[in-house]
């Protein structure tokens, strides 16, 4: 594969909150190809190449998702279970970003299998610096592989 060819799949749906998290990406140099989706239907349609997605490669999954919480049609949660619960994702690297600050969504997003937590606005500084905590040695910043 590819390192620049590396995908993140950023679930989000507020428009204002894609713009600032793109923003931030490339603010601190995040190379690698990102894909927006708008709710959780949508996400789980992309990763598992139903509908509109169907003629996507099923193995050619992202190497992370940024999930939102709260999402039309089908909740952040539910969309981490259902990535952790089919073998092809379980794998999958997901990042919960959410603006909420209940301690129970925190809880509840480490007992469904999130790999990490942000708050938003995100502080993709601190992101940056989580990167090989996370596993996550093919993000693609300035150019060069994460360290």
């Amino acid at each position: 594969m590819n390192i620049k060819d590396t995908t993140i799949l950023l679930v989000e749906d507020n428009p204002d909150d894609v713009t600032l998290t793109l923003r931030a990406l490339r603010k601190n140099n995040i190379g690698n190809k990102i894909i927006v989706v708008a709710d959780g239907a949508e996400a789980l349609h992309f990763l598992f190449c139903q509908n509109r997605h169907a003629g996507r490669e099923p193995c050619d999954l992202p190497q992370l998702v940024l999930l939102d919480l709260r999402l039309p049609k089908i909740d952040g949660l539910e969309v981490l279970r259902r990535i952790r619960a089919d073998e092809r994702s379980r794998d999958l690297p997901v990042v919960i970003l959410t603006g909420s600050e209940e301690e129970r969504l925190l809880v509840e997003s480490y007992k469904s299998g999130a790999n990490a937590f942000l708050n938003k606005p995100v502080d993709f500084g601190e992101f940056r610096k989580a990167i090989p905590e996370l596993g996550l040695s093919w993000v693609v910043v300035s150019g060069e592989l994460a360290v």
